[in-house]
């Protein structure tokens, strides 16, 4: 799938047009629904393979944050040969009672996988839950970055960043 033929099916499958609150609170007048473009396979299988390049020799591990980075993080995995792990949003209060689920082990290096990246607070909250655990996140890789500030936020705490595509790939001006 070339680029133009992945961006024209993630805009065709996701793209809304309204008034949307994000999670970050602030106002759009579009919103990307990745649970839209995440449940396609043909997205899913060319995103994994997209997320798999971005694995190096050091990577031992994909992690996502639930809910919408489970599905990205198994297709990157599938796609990879590495296992992966979820980060959860809130510790559950049964079971196990962790943070995450998999195995995260101290001295893993991950790369984390986002859905839609606005100013990147999810993914850091995920990326400071893999801190705990004691593993490394190498590099940050969104499928898109809304370009609103979620570079600067996720470069700022020390972390590598890269998006798959941008809301600009995606033909949006906003």
């Amino acid at each position: 799938m070339t680029d133009k033929e992945l961006f024209d099916a993630v805009s065709a499958a996701a793209l809304l047009r309204g008034d949307f609150t994000l999670r970050s609170g602030r106002k759009s007048k579009y919103y990307l629904d990745k649970y839209l473009f995440e449940c396609q396979p043909t997205i899913l299988q060319e995103l994994g393979r997209r997320f798999a390049k971005h694995v190096t020799q050091a990577t031992s591990r994909i992690a996502g944050a639930e809910l919408g980075g489970v599905a990205l993080a198994a297709s990157a995995a599938m796609a990879s040969g590495l296992p992966f792990a979820i980060i959860r949003n809130a510790r559950k209060d049964y079971g196990t009672q962790k943070m995450y689920e998999g195995r995260l082990e101290a001295g893993d290096v991950v790369l984390l996988v986002e859905d839609v990246a606005t100013t990147g607070g999810q993914v850091l909250e995920a990326a400071k839950t893999i801190a705990e655990a004691g593993a490394r996140v190498e590099k940050i890789v969104a499928v898109i970055d809304r370009q609103e500030g979620a570079r600067e936020n996720i470069e700022g705490a020390g972390f590598v960043f890269d998006a798959l595509m941008t809301r600009a790939d995606l033909g949006i001006d906003e």
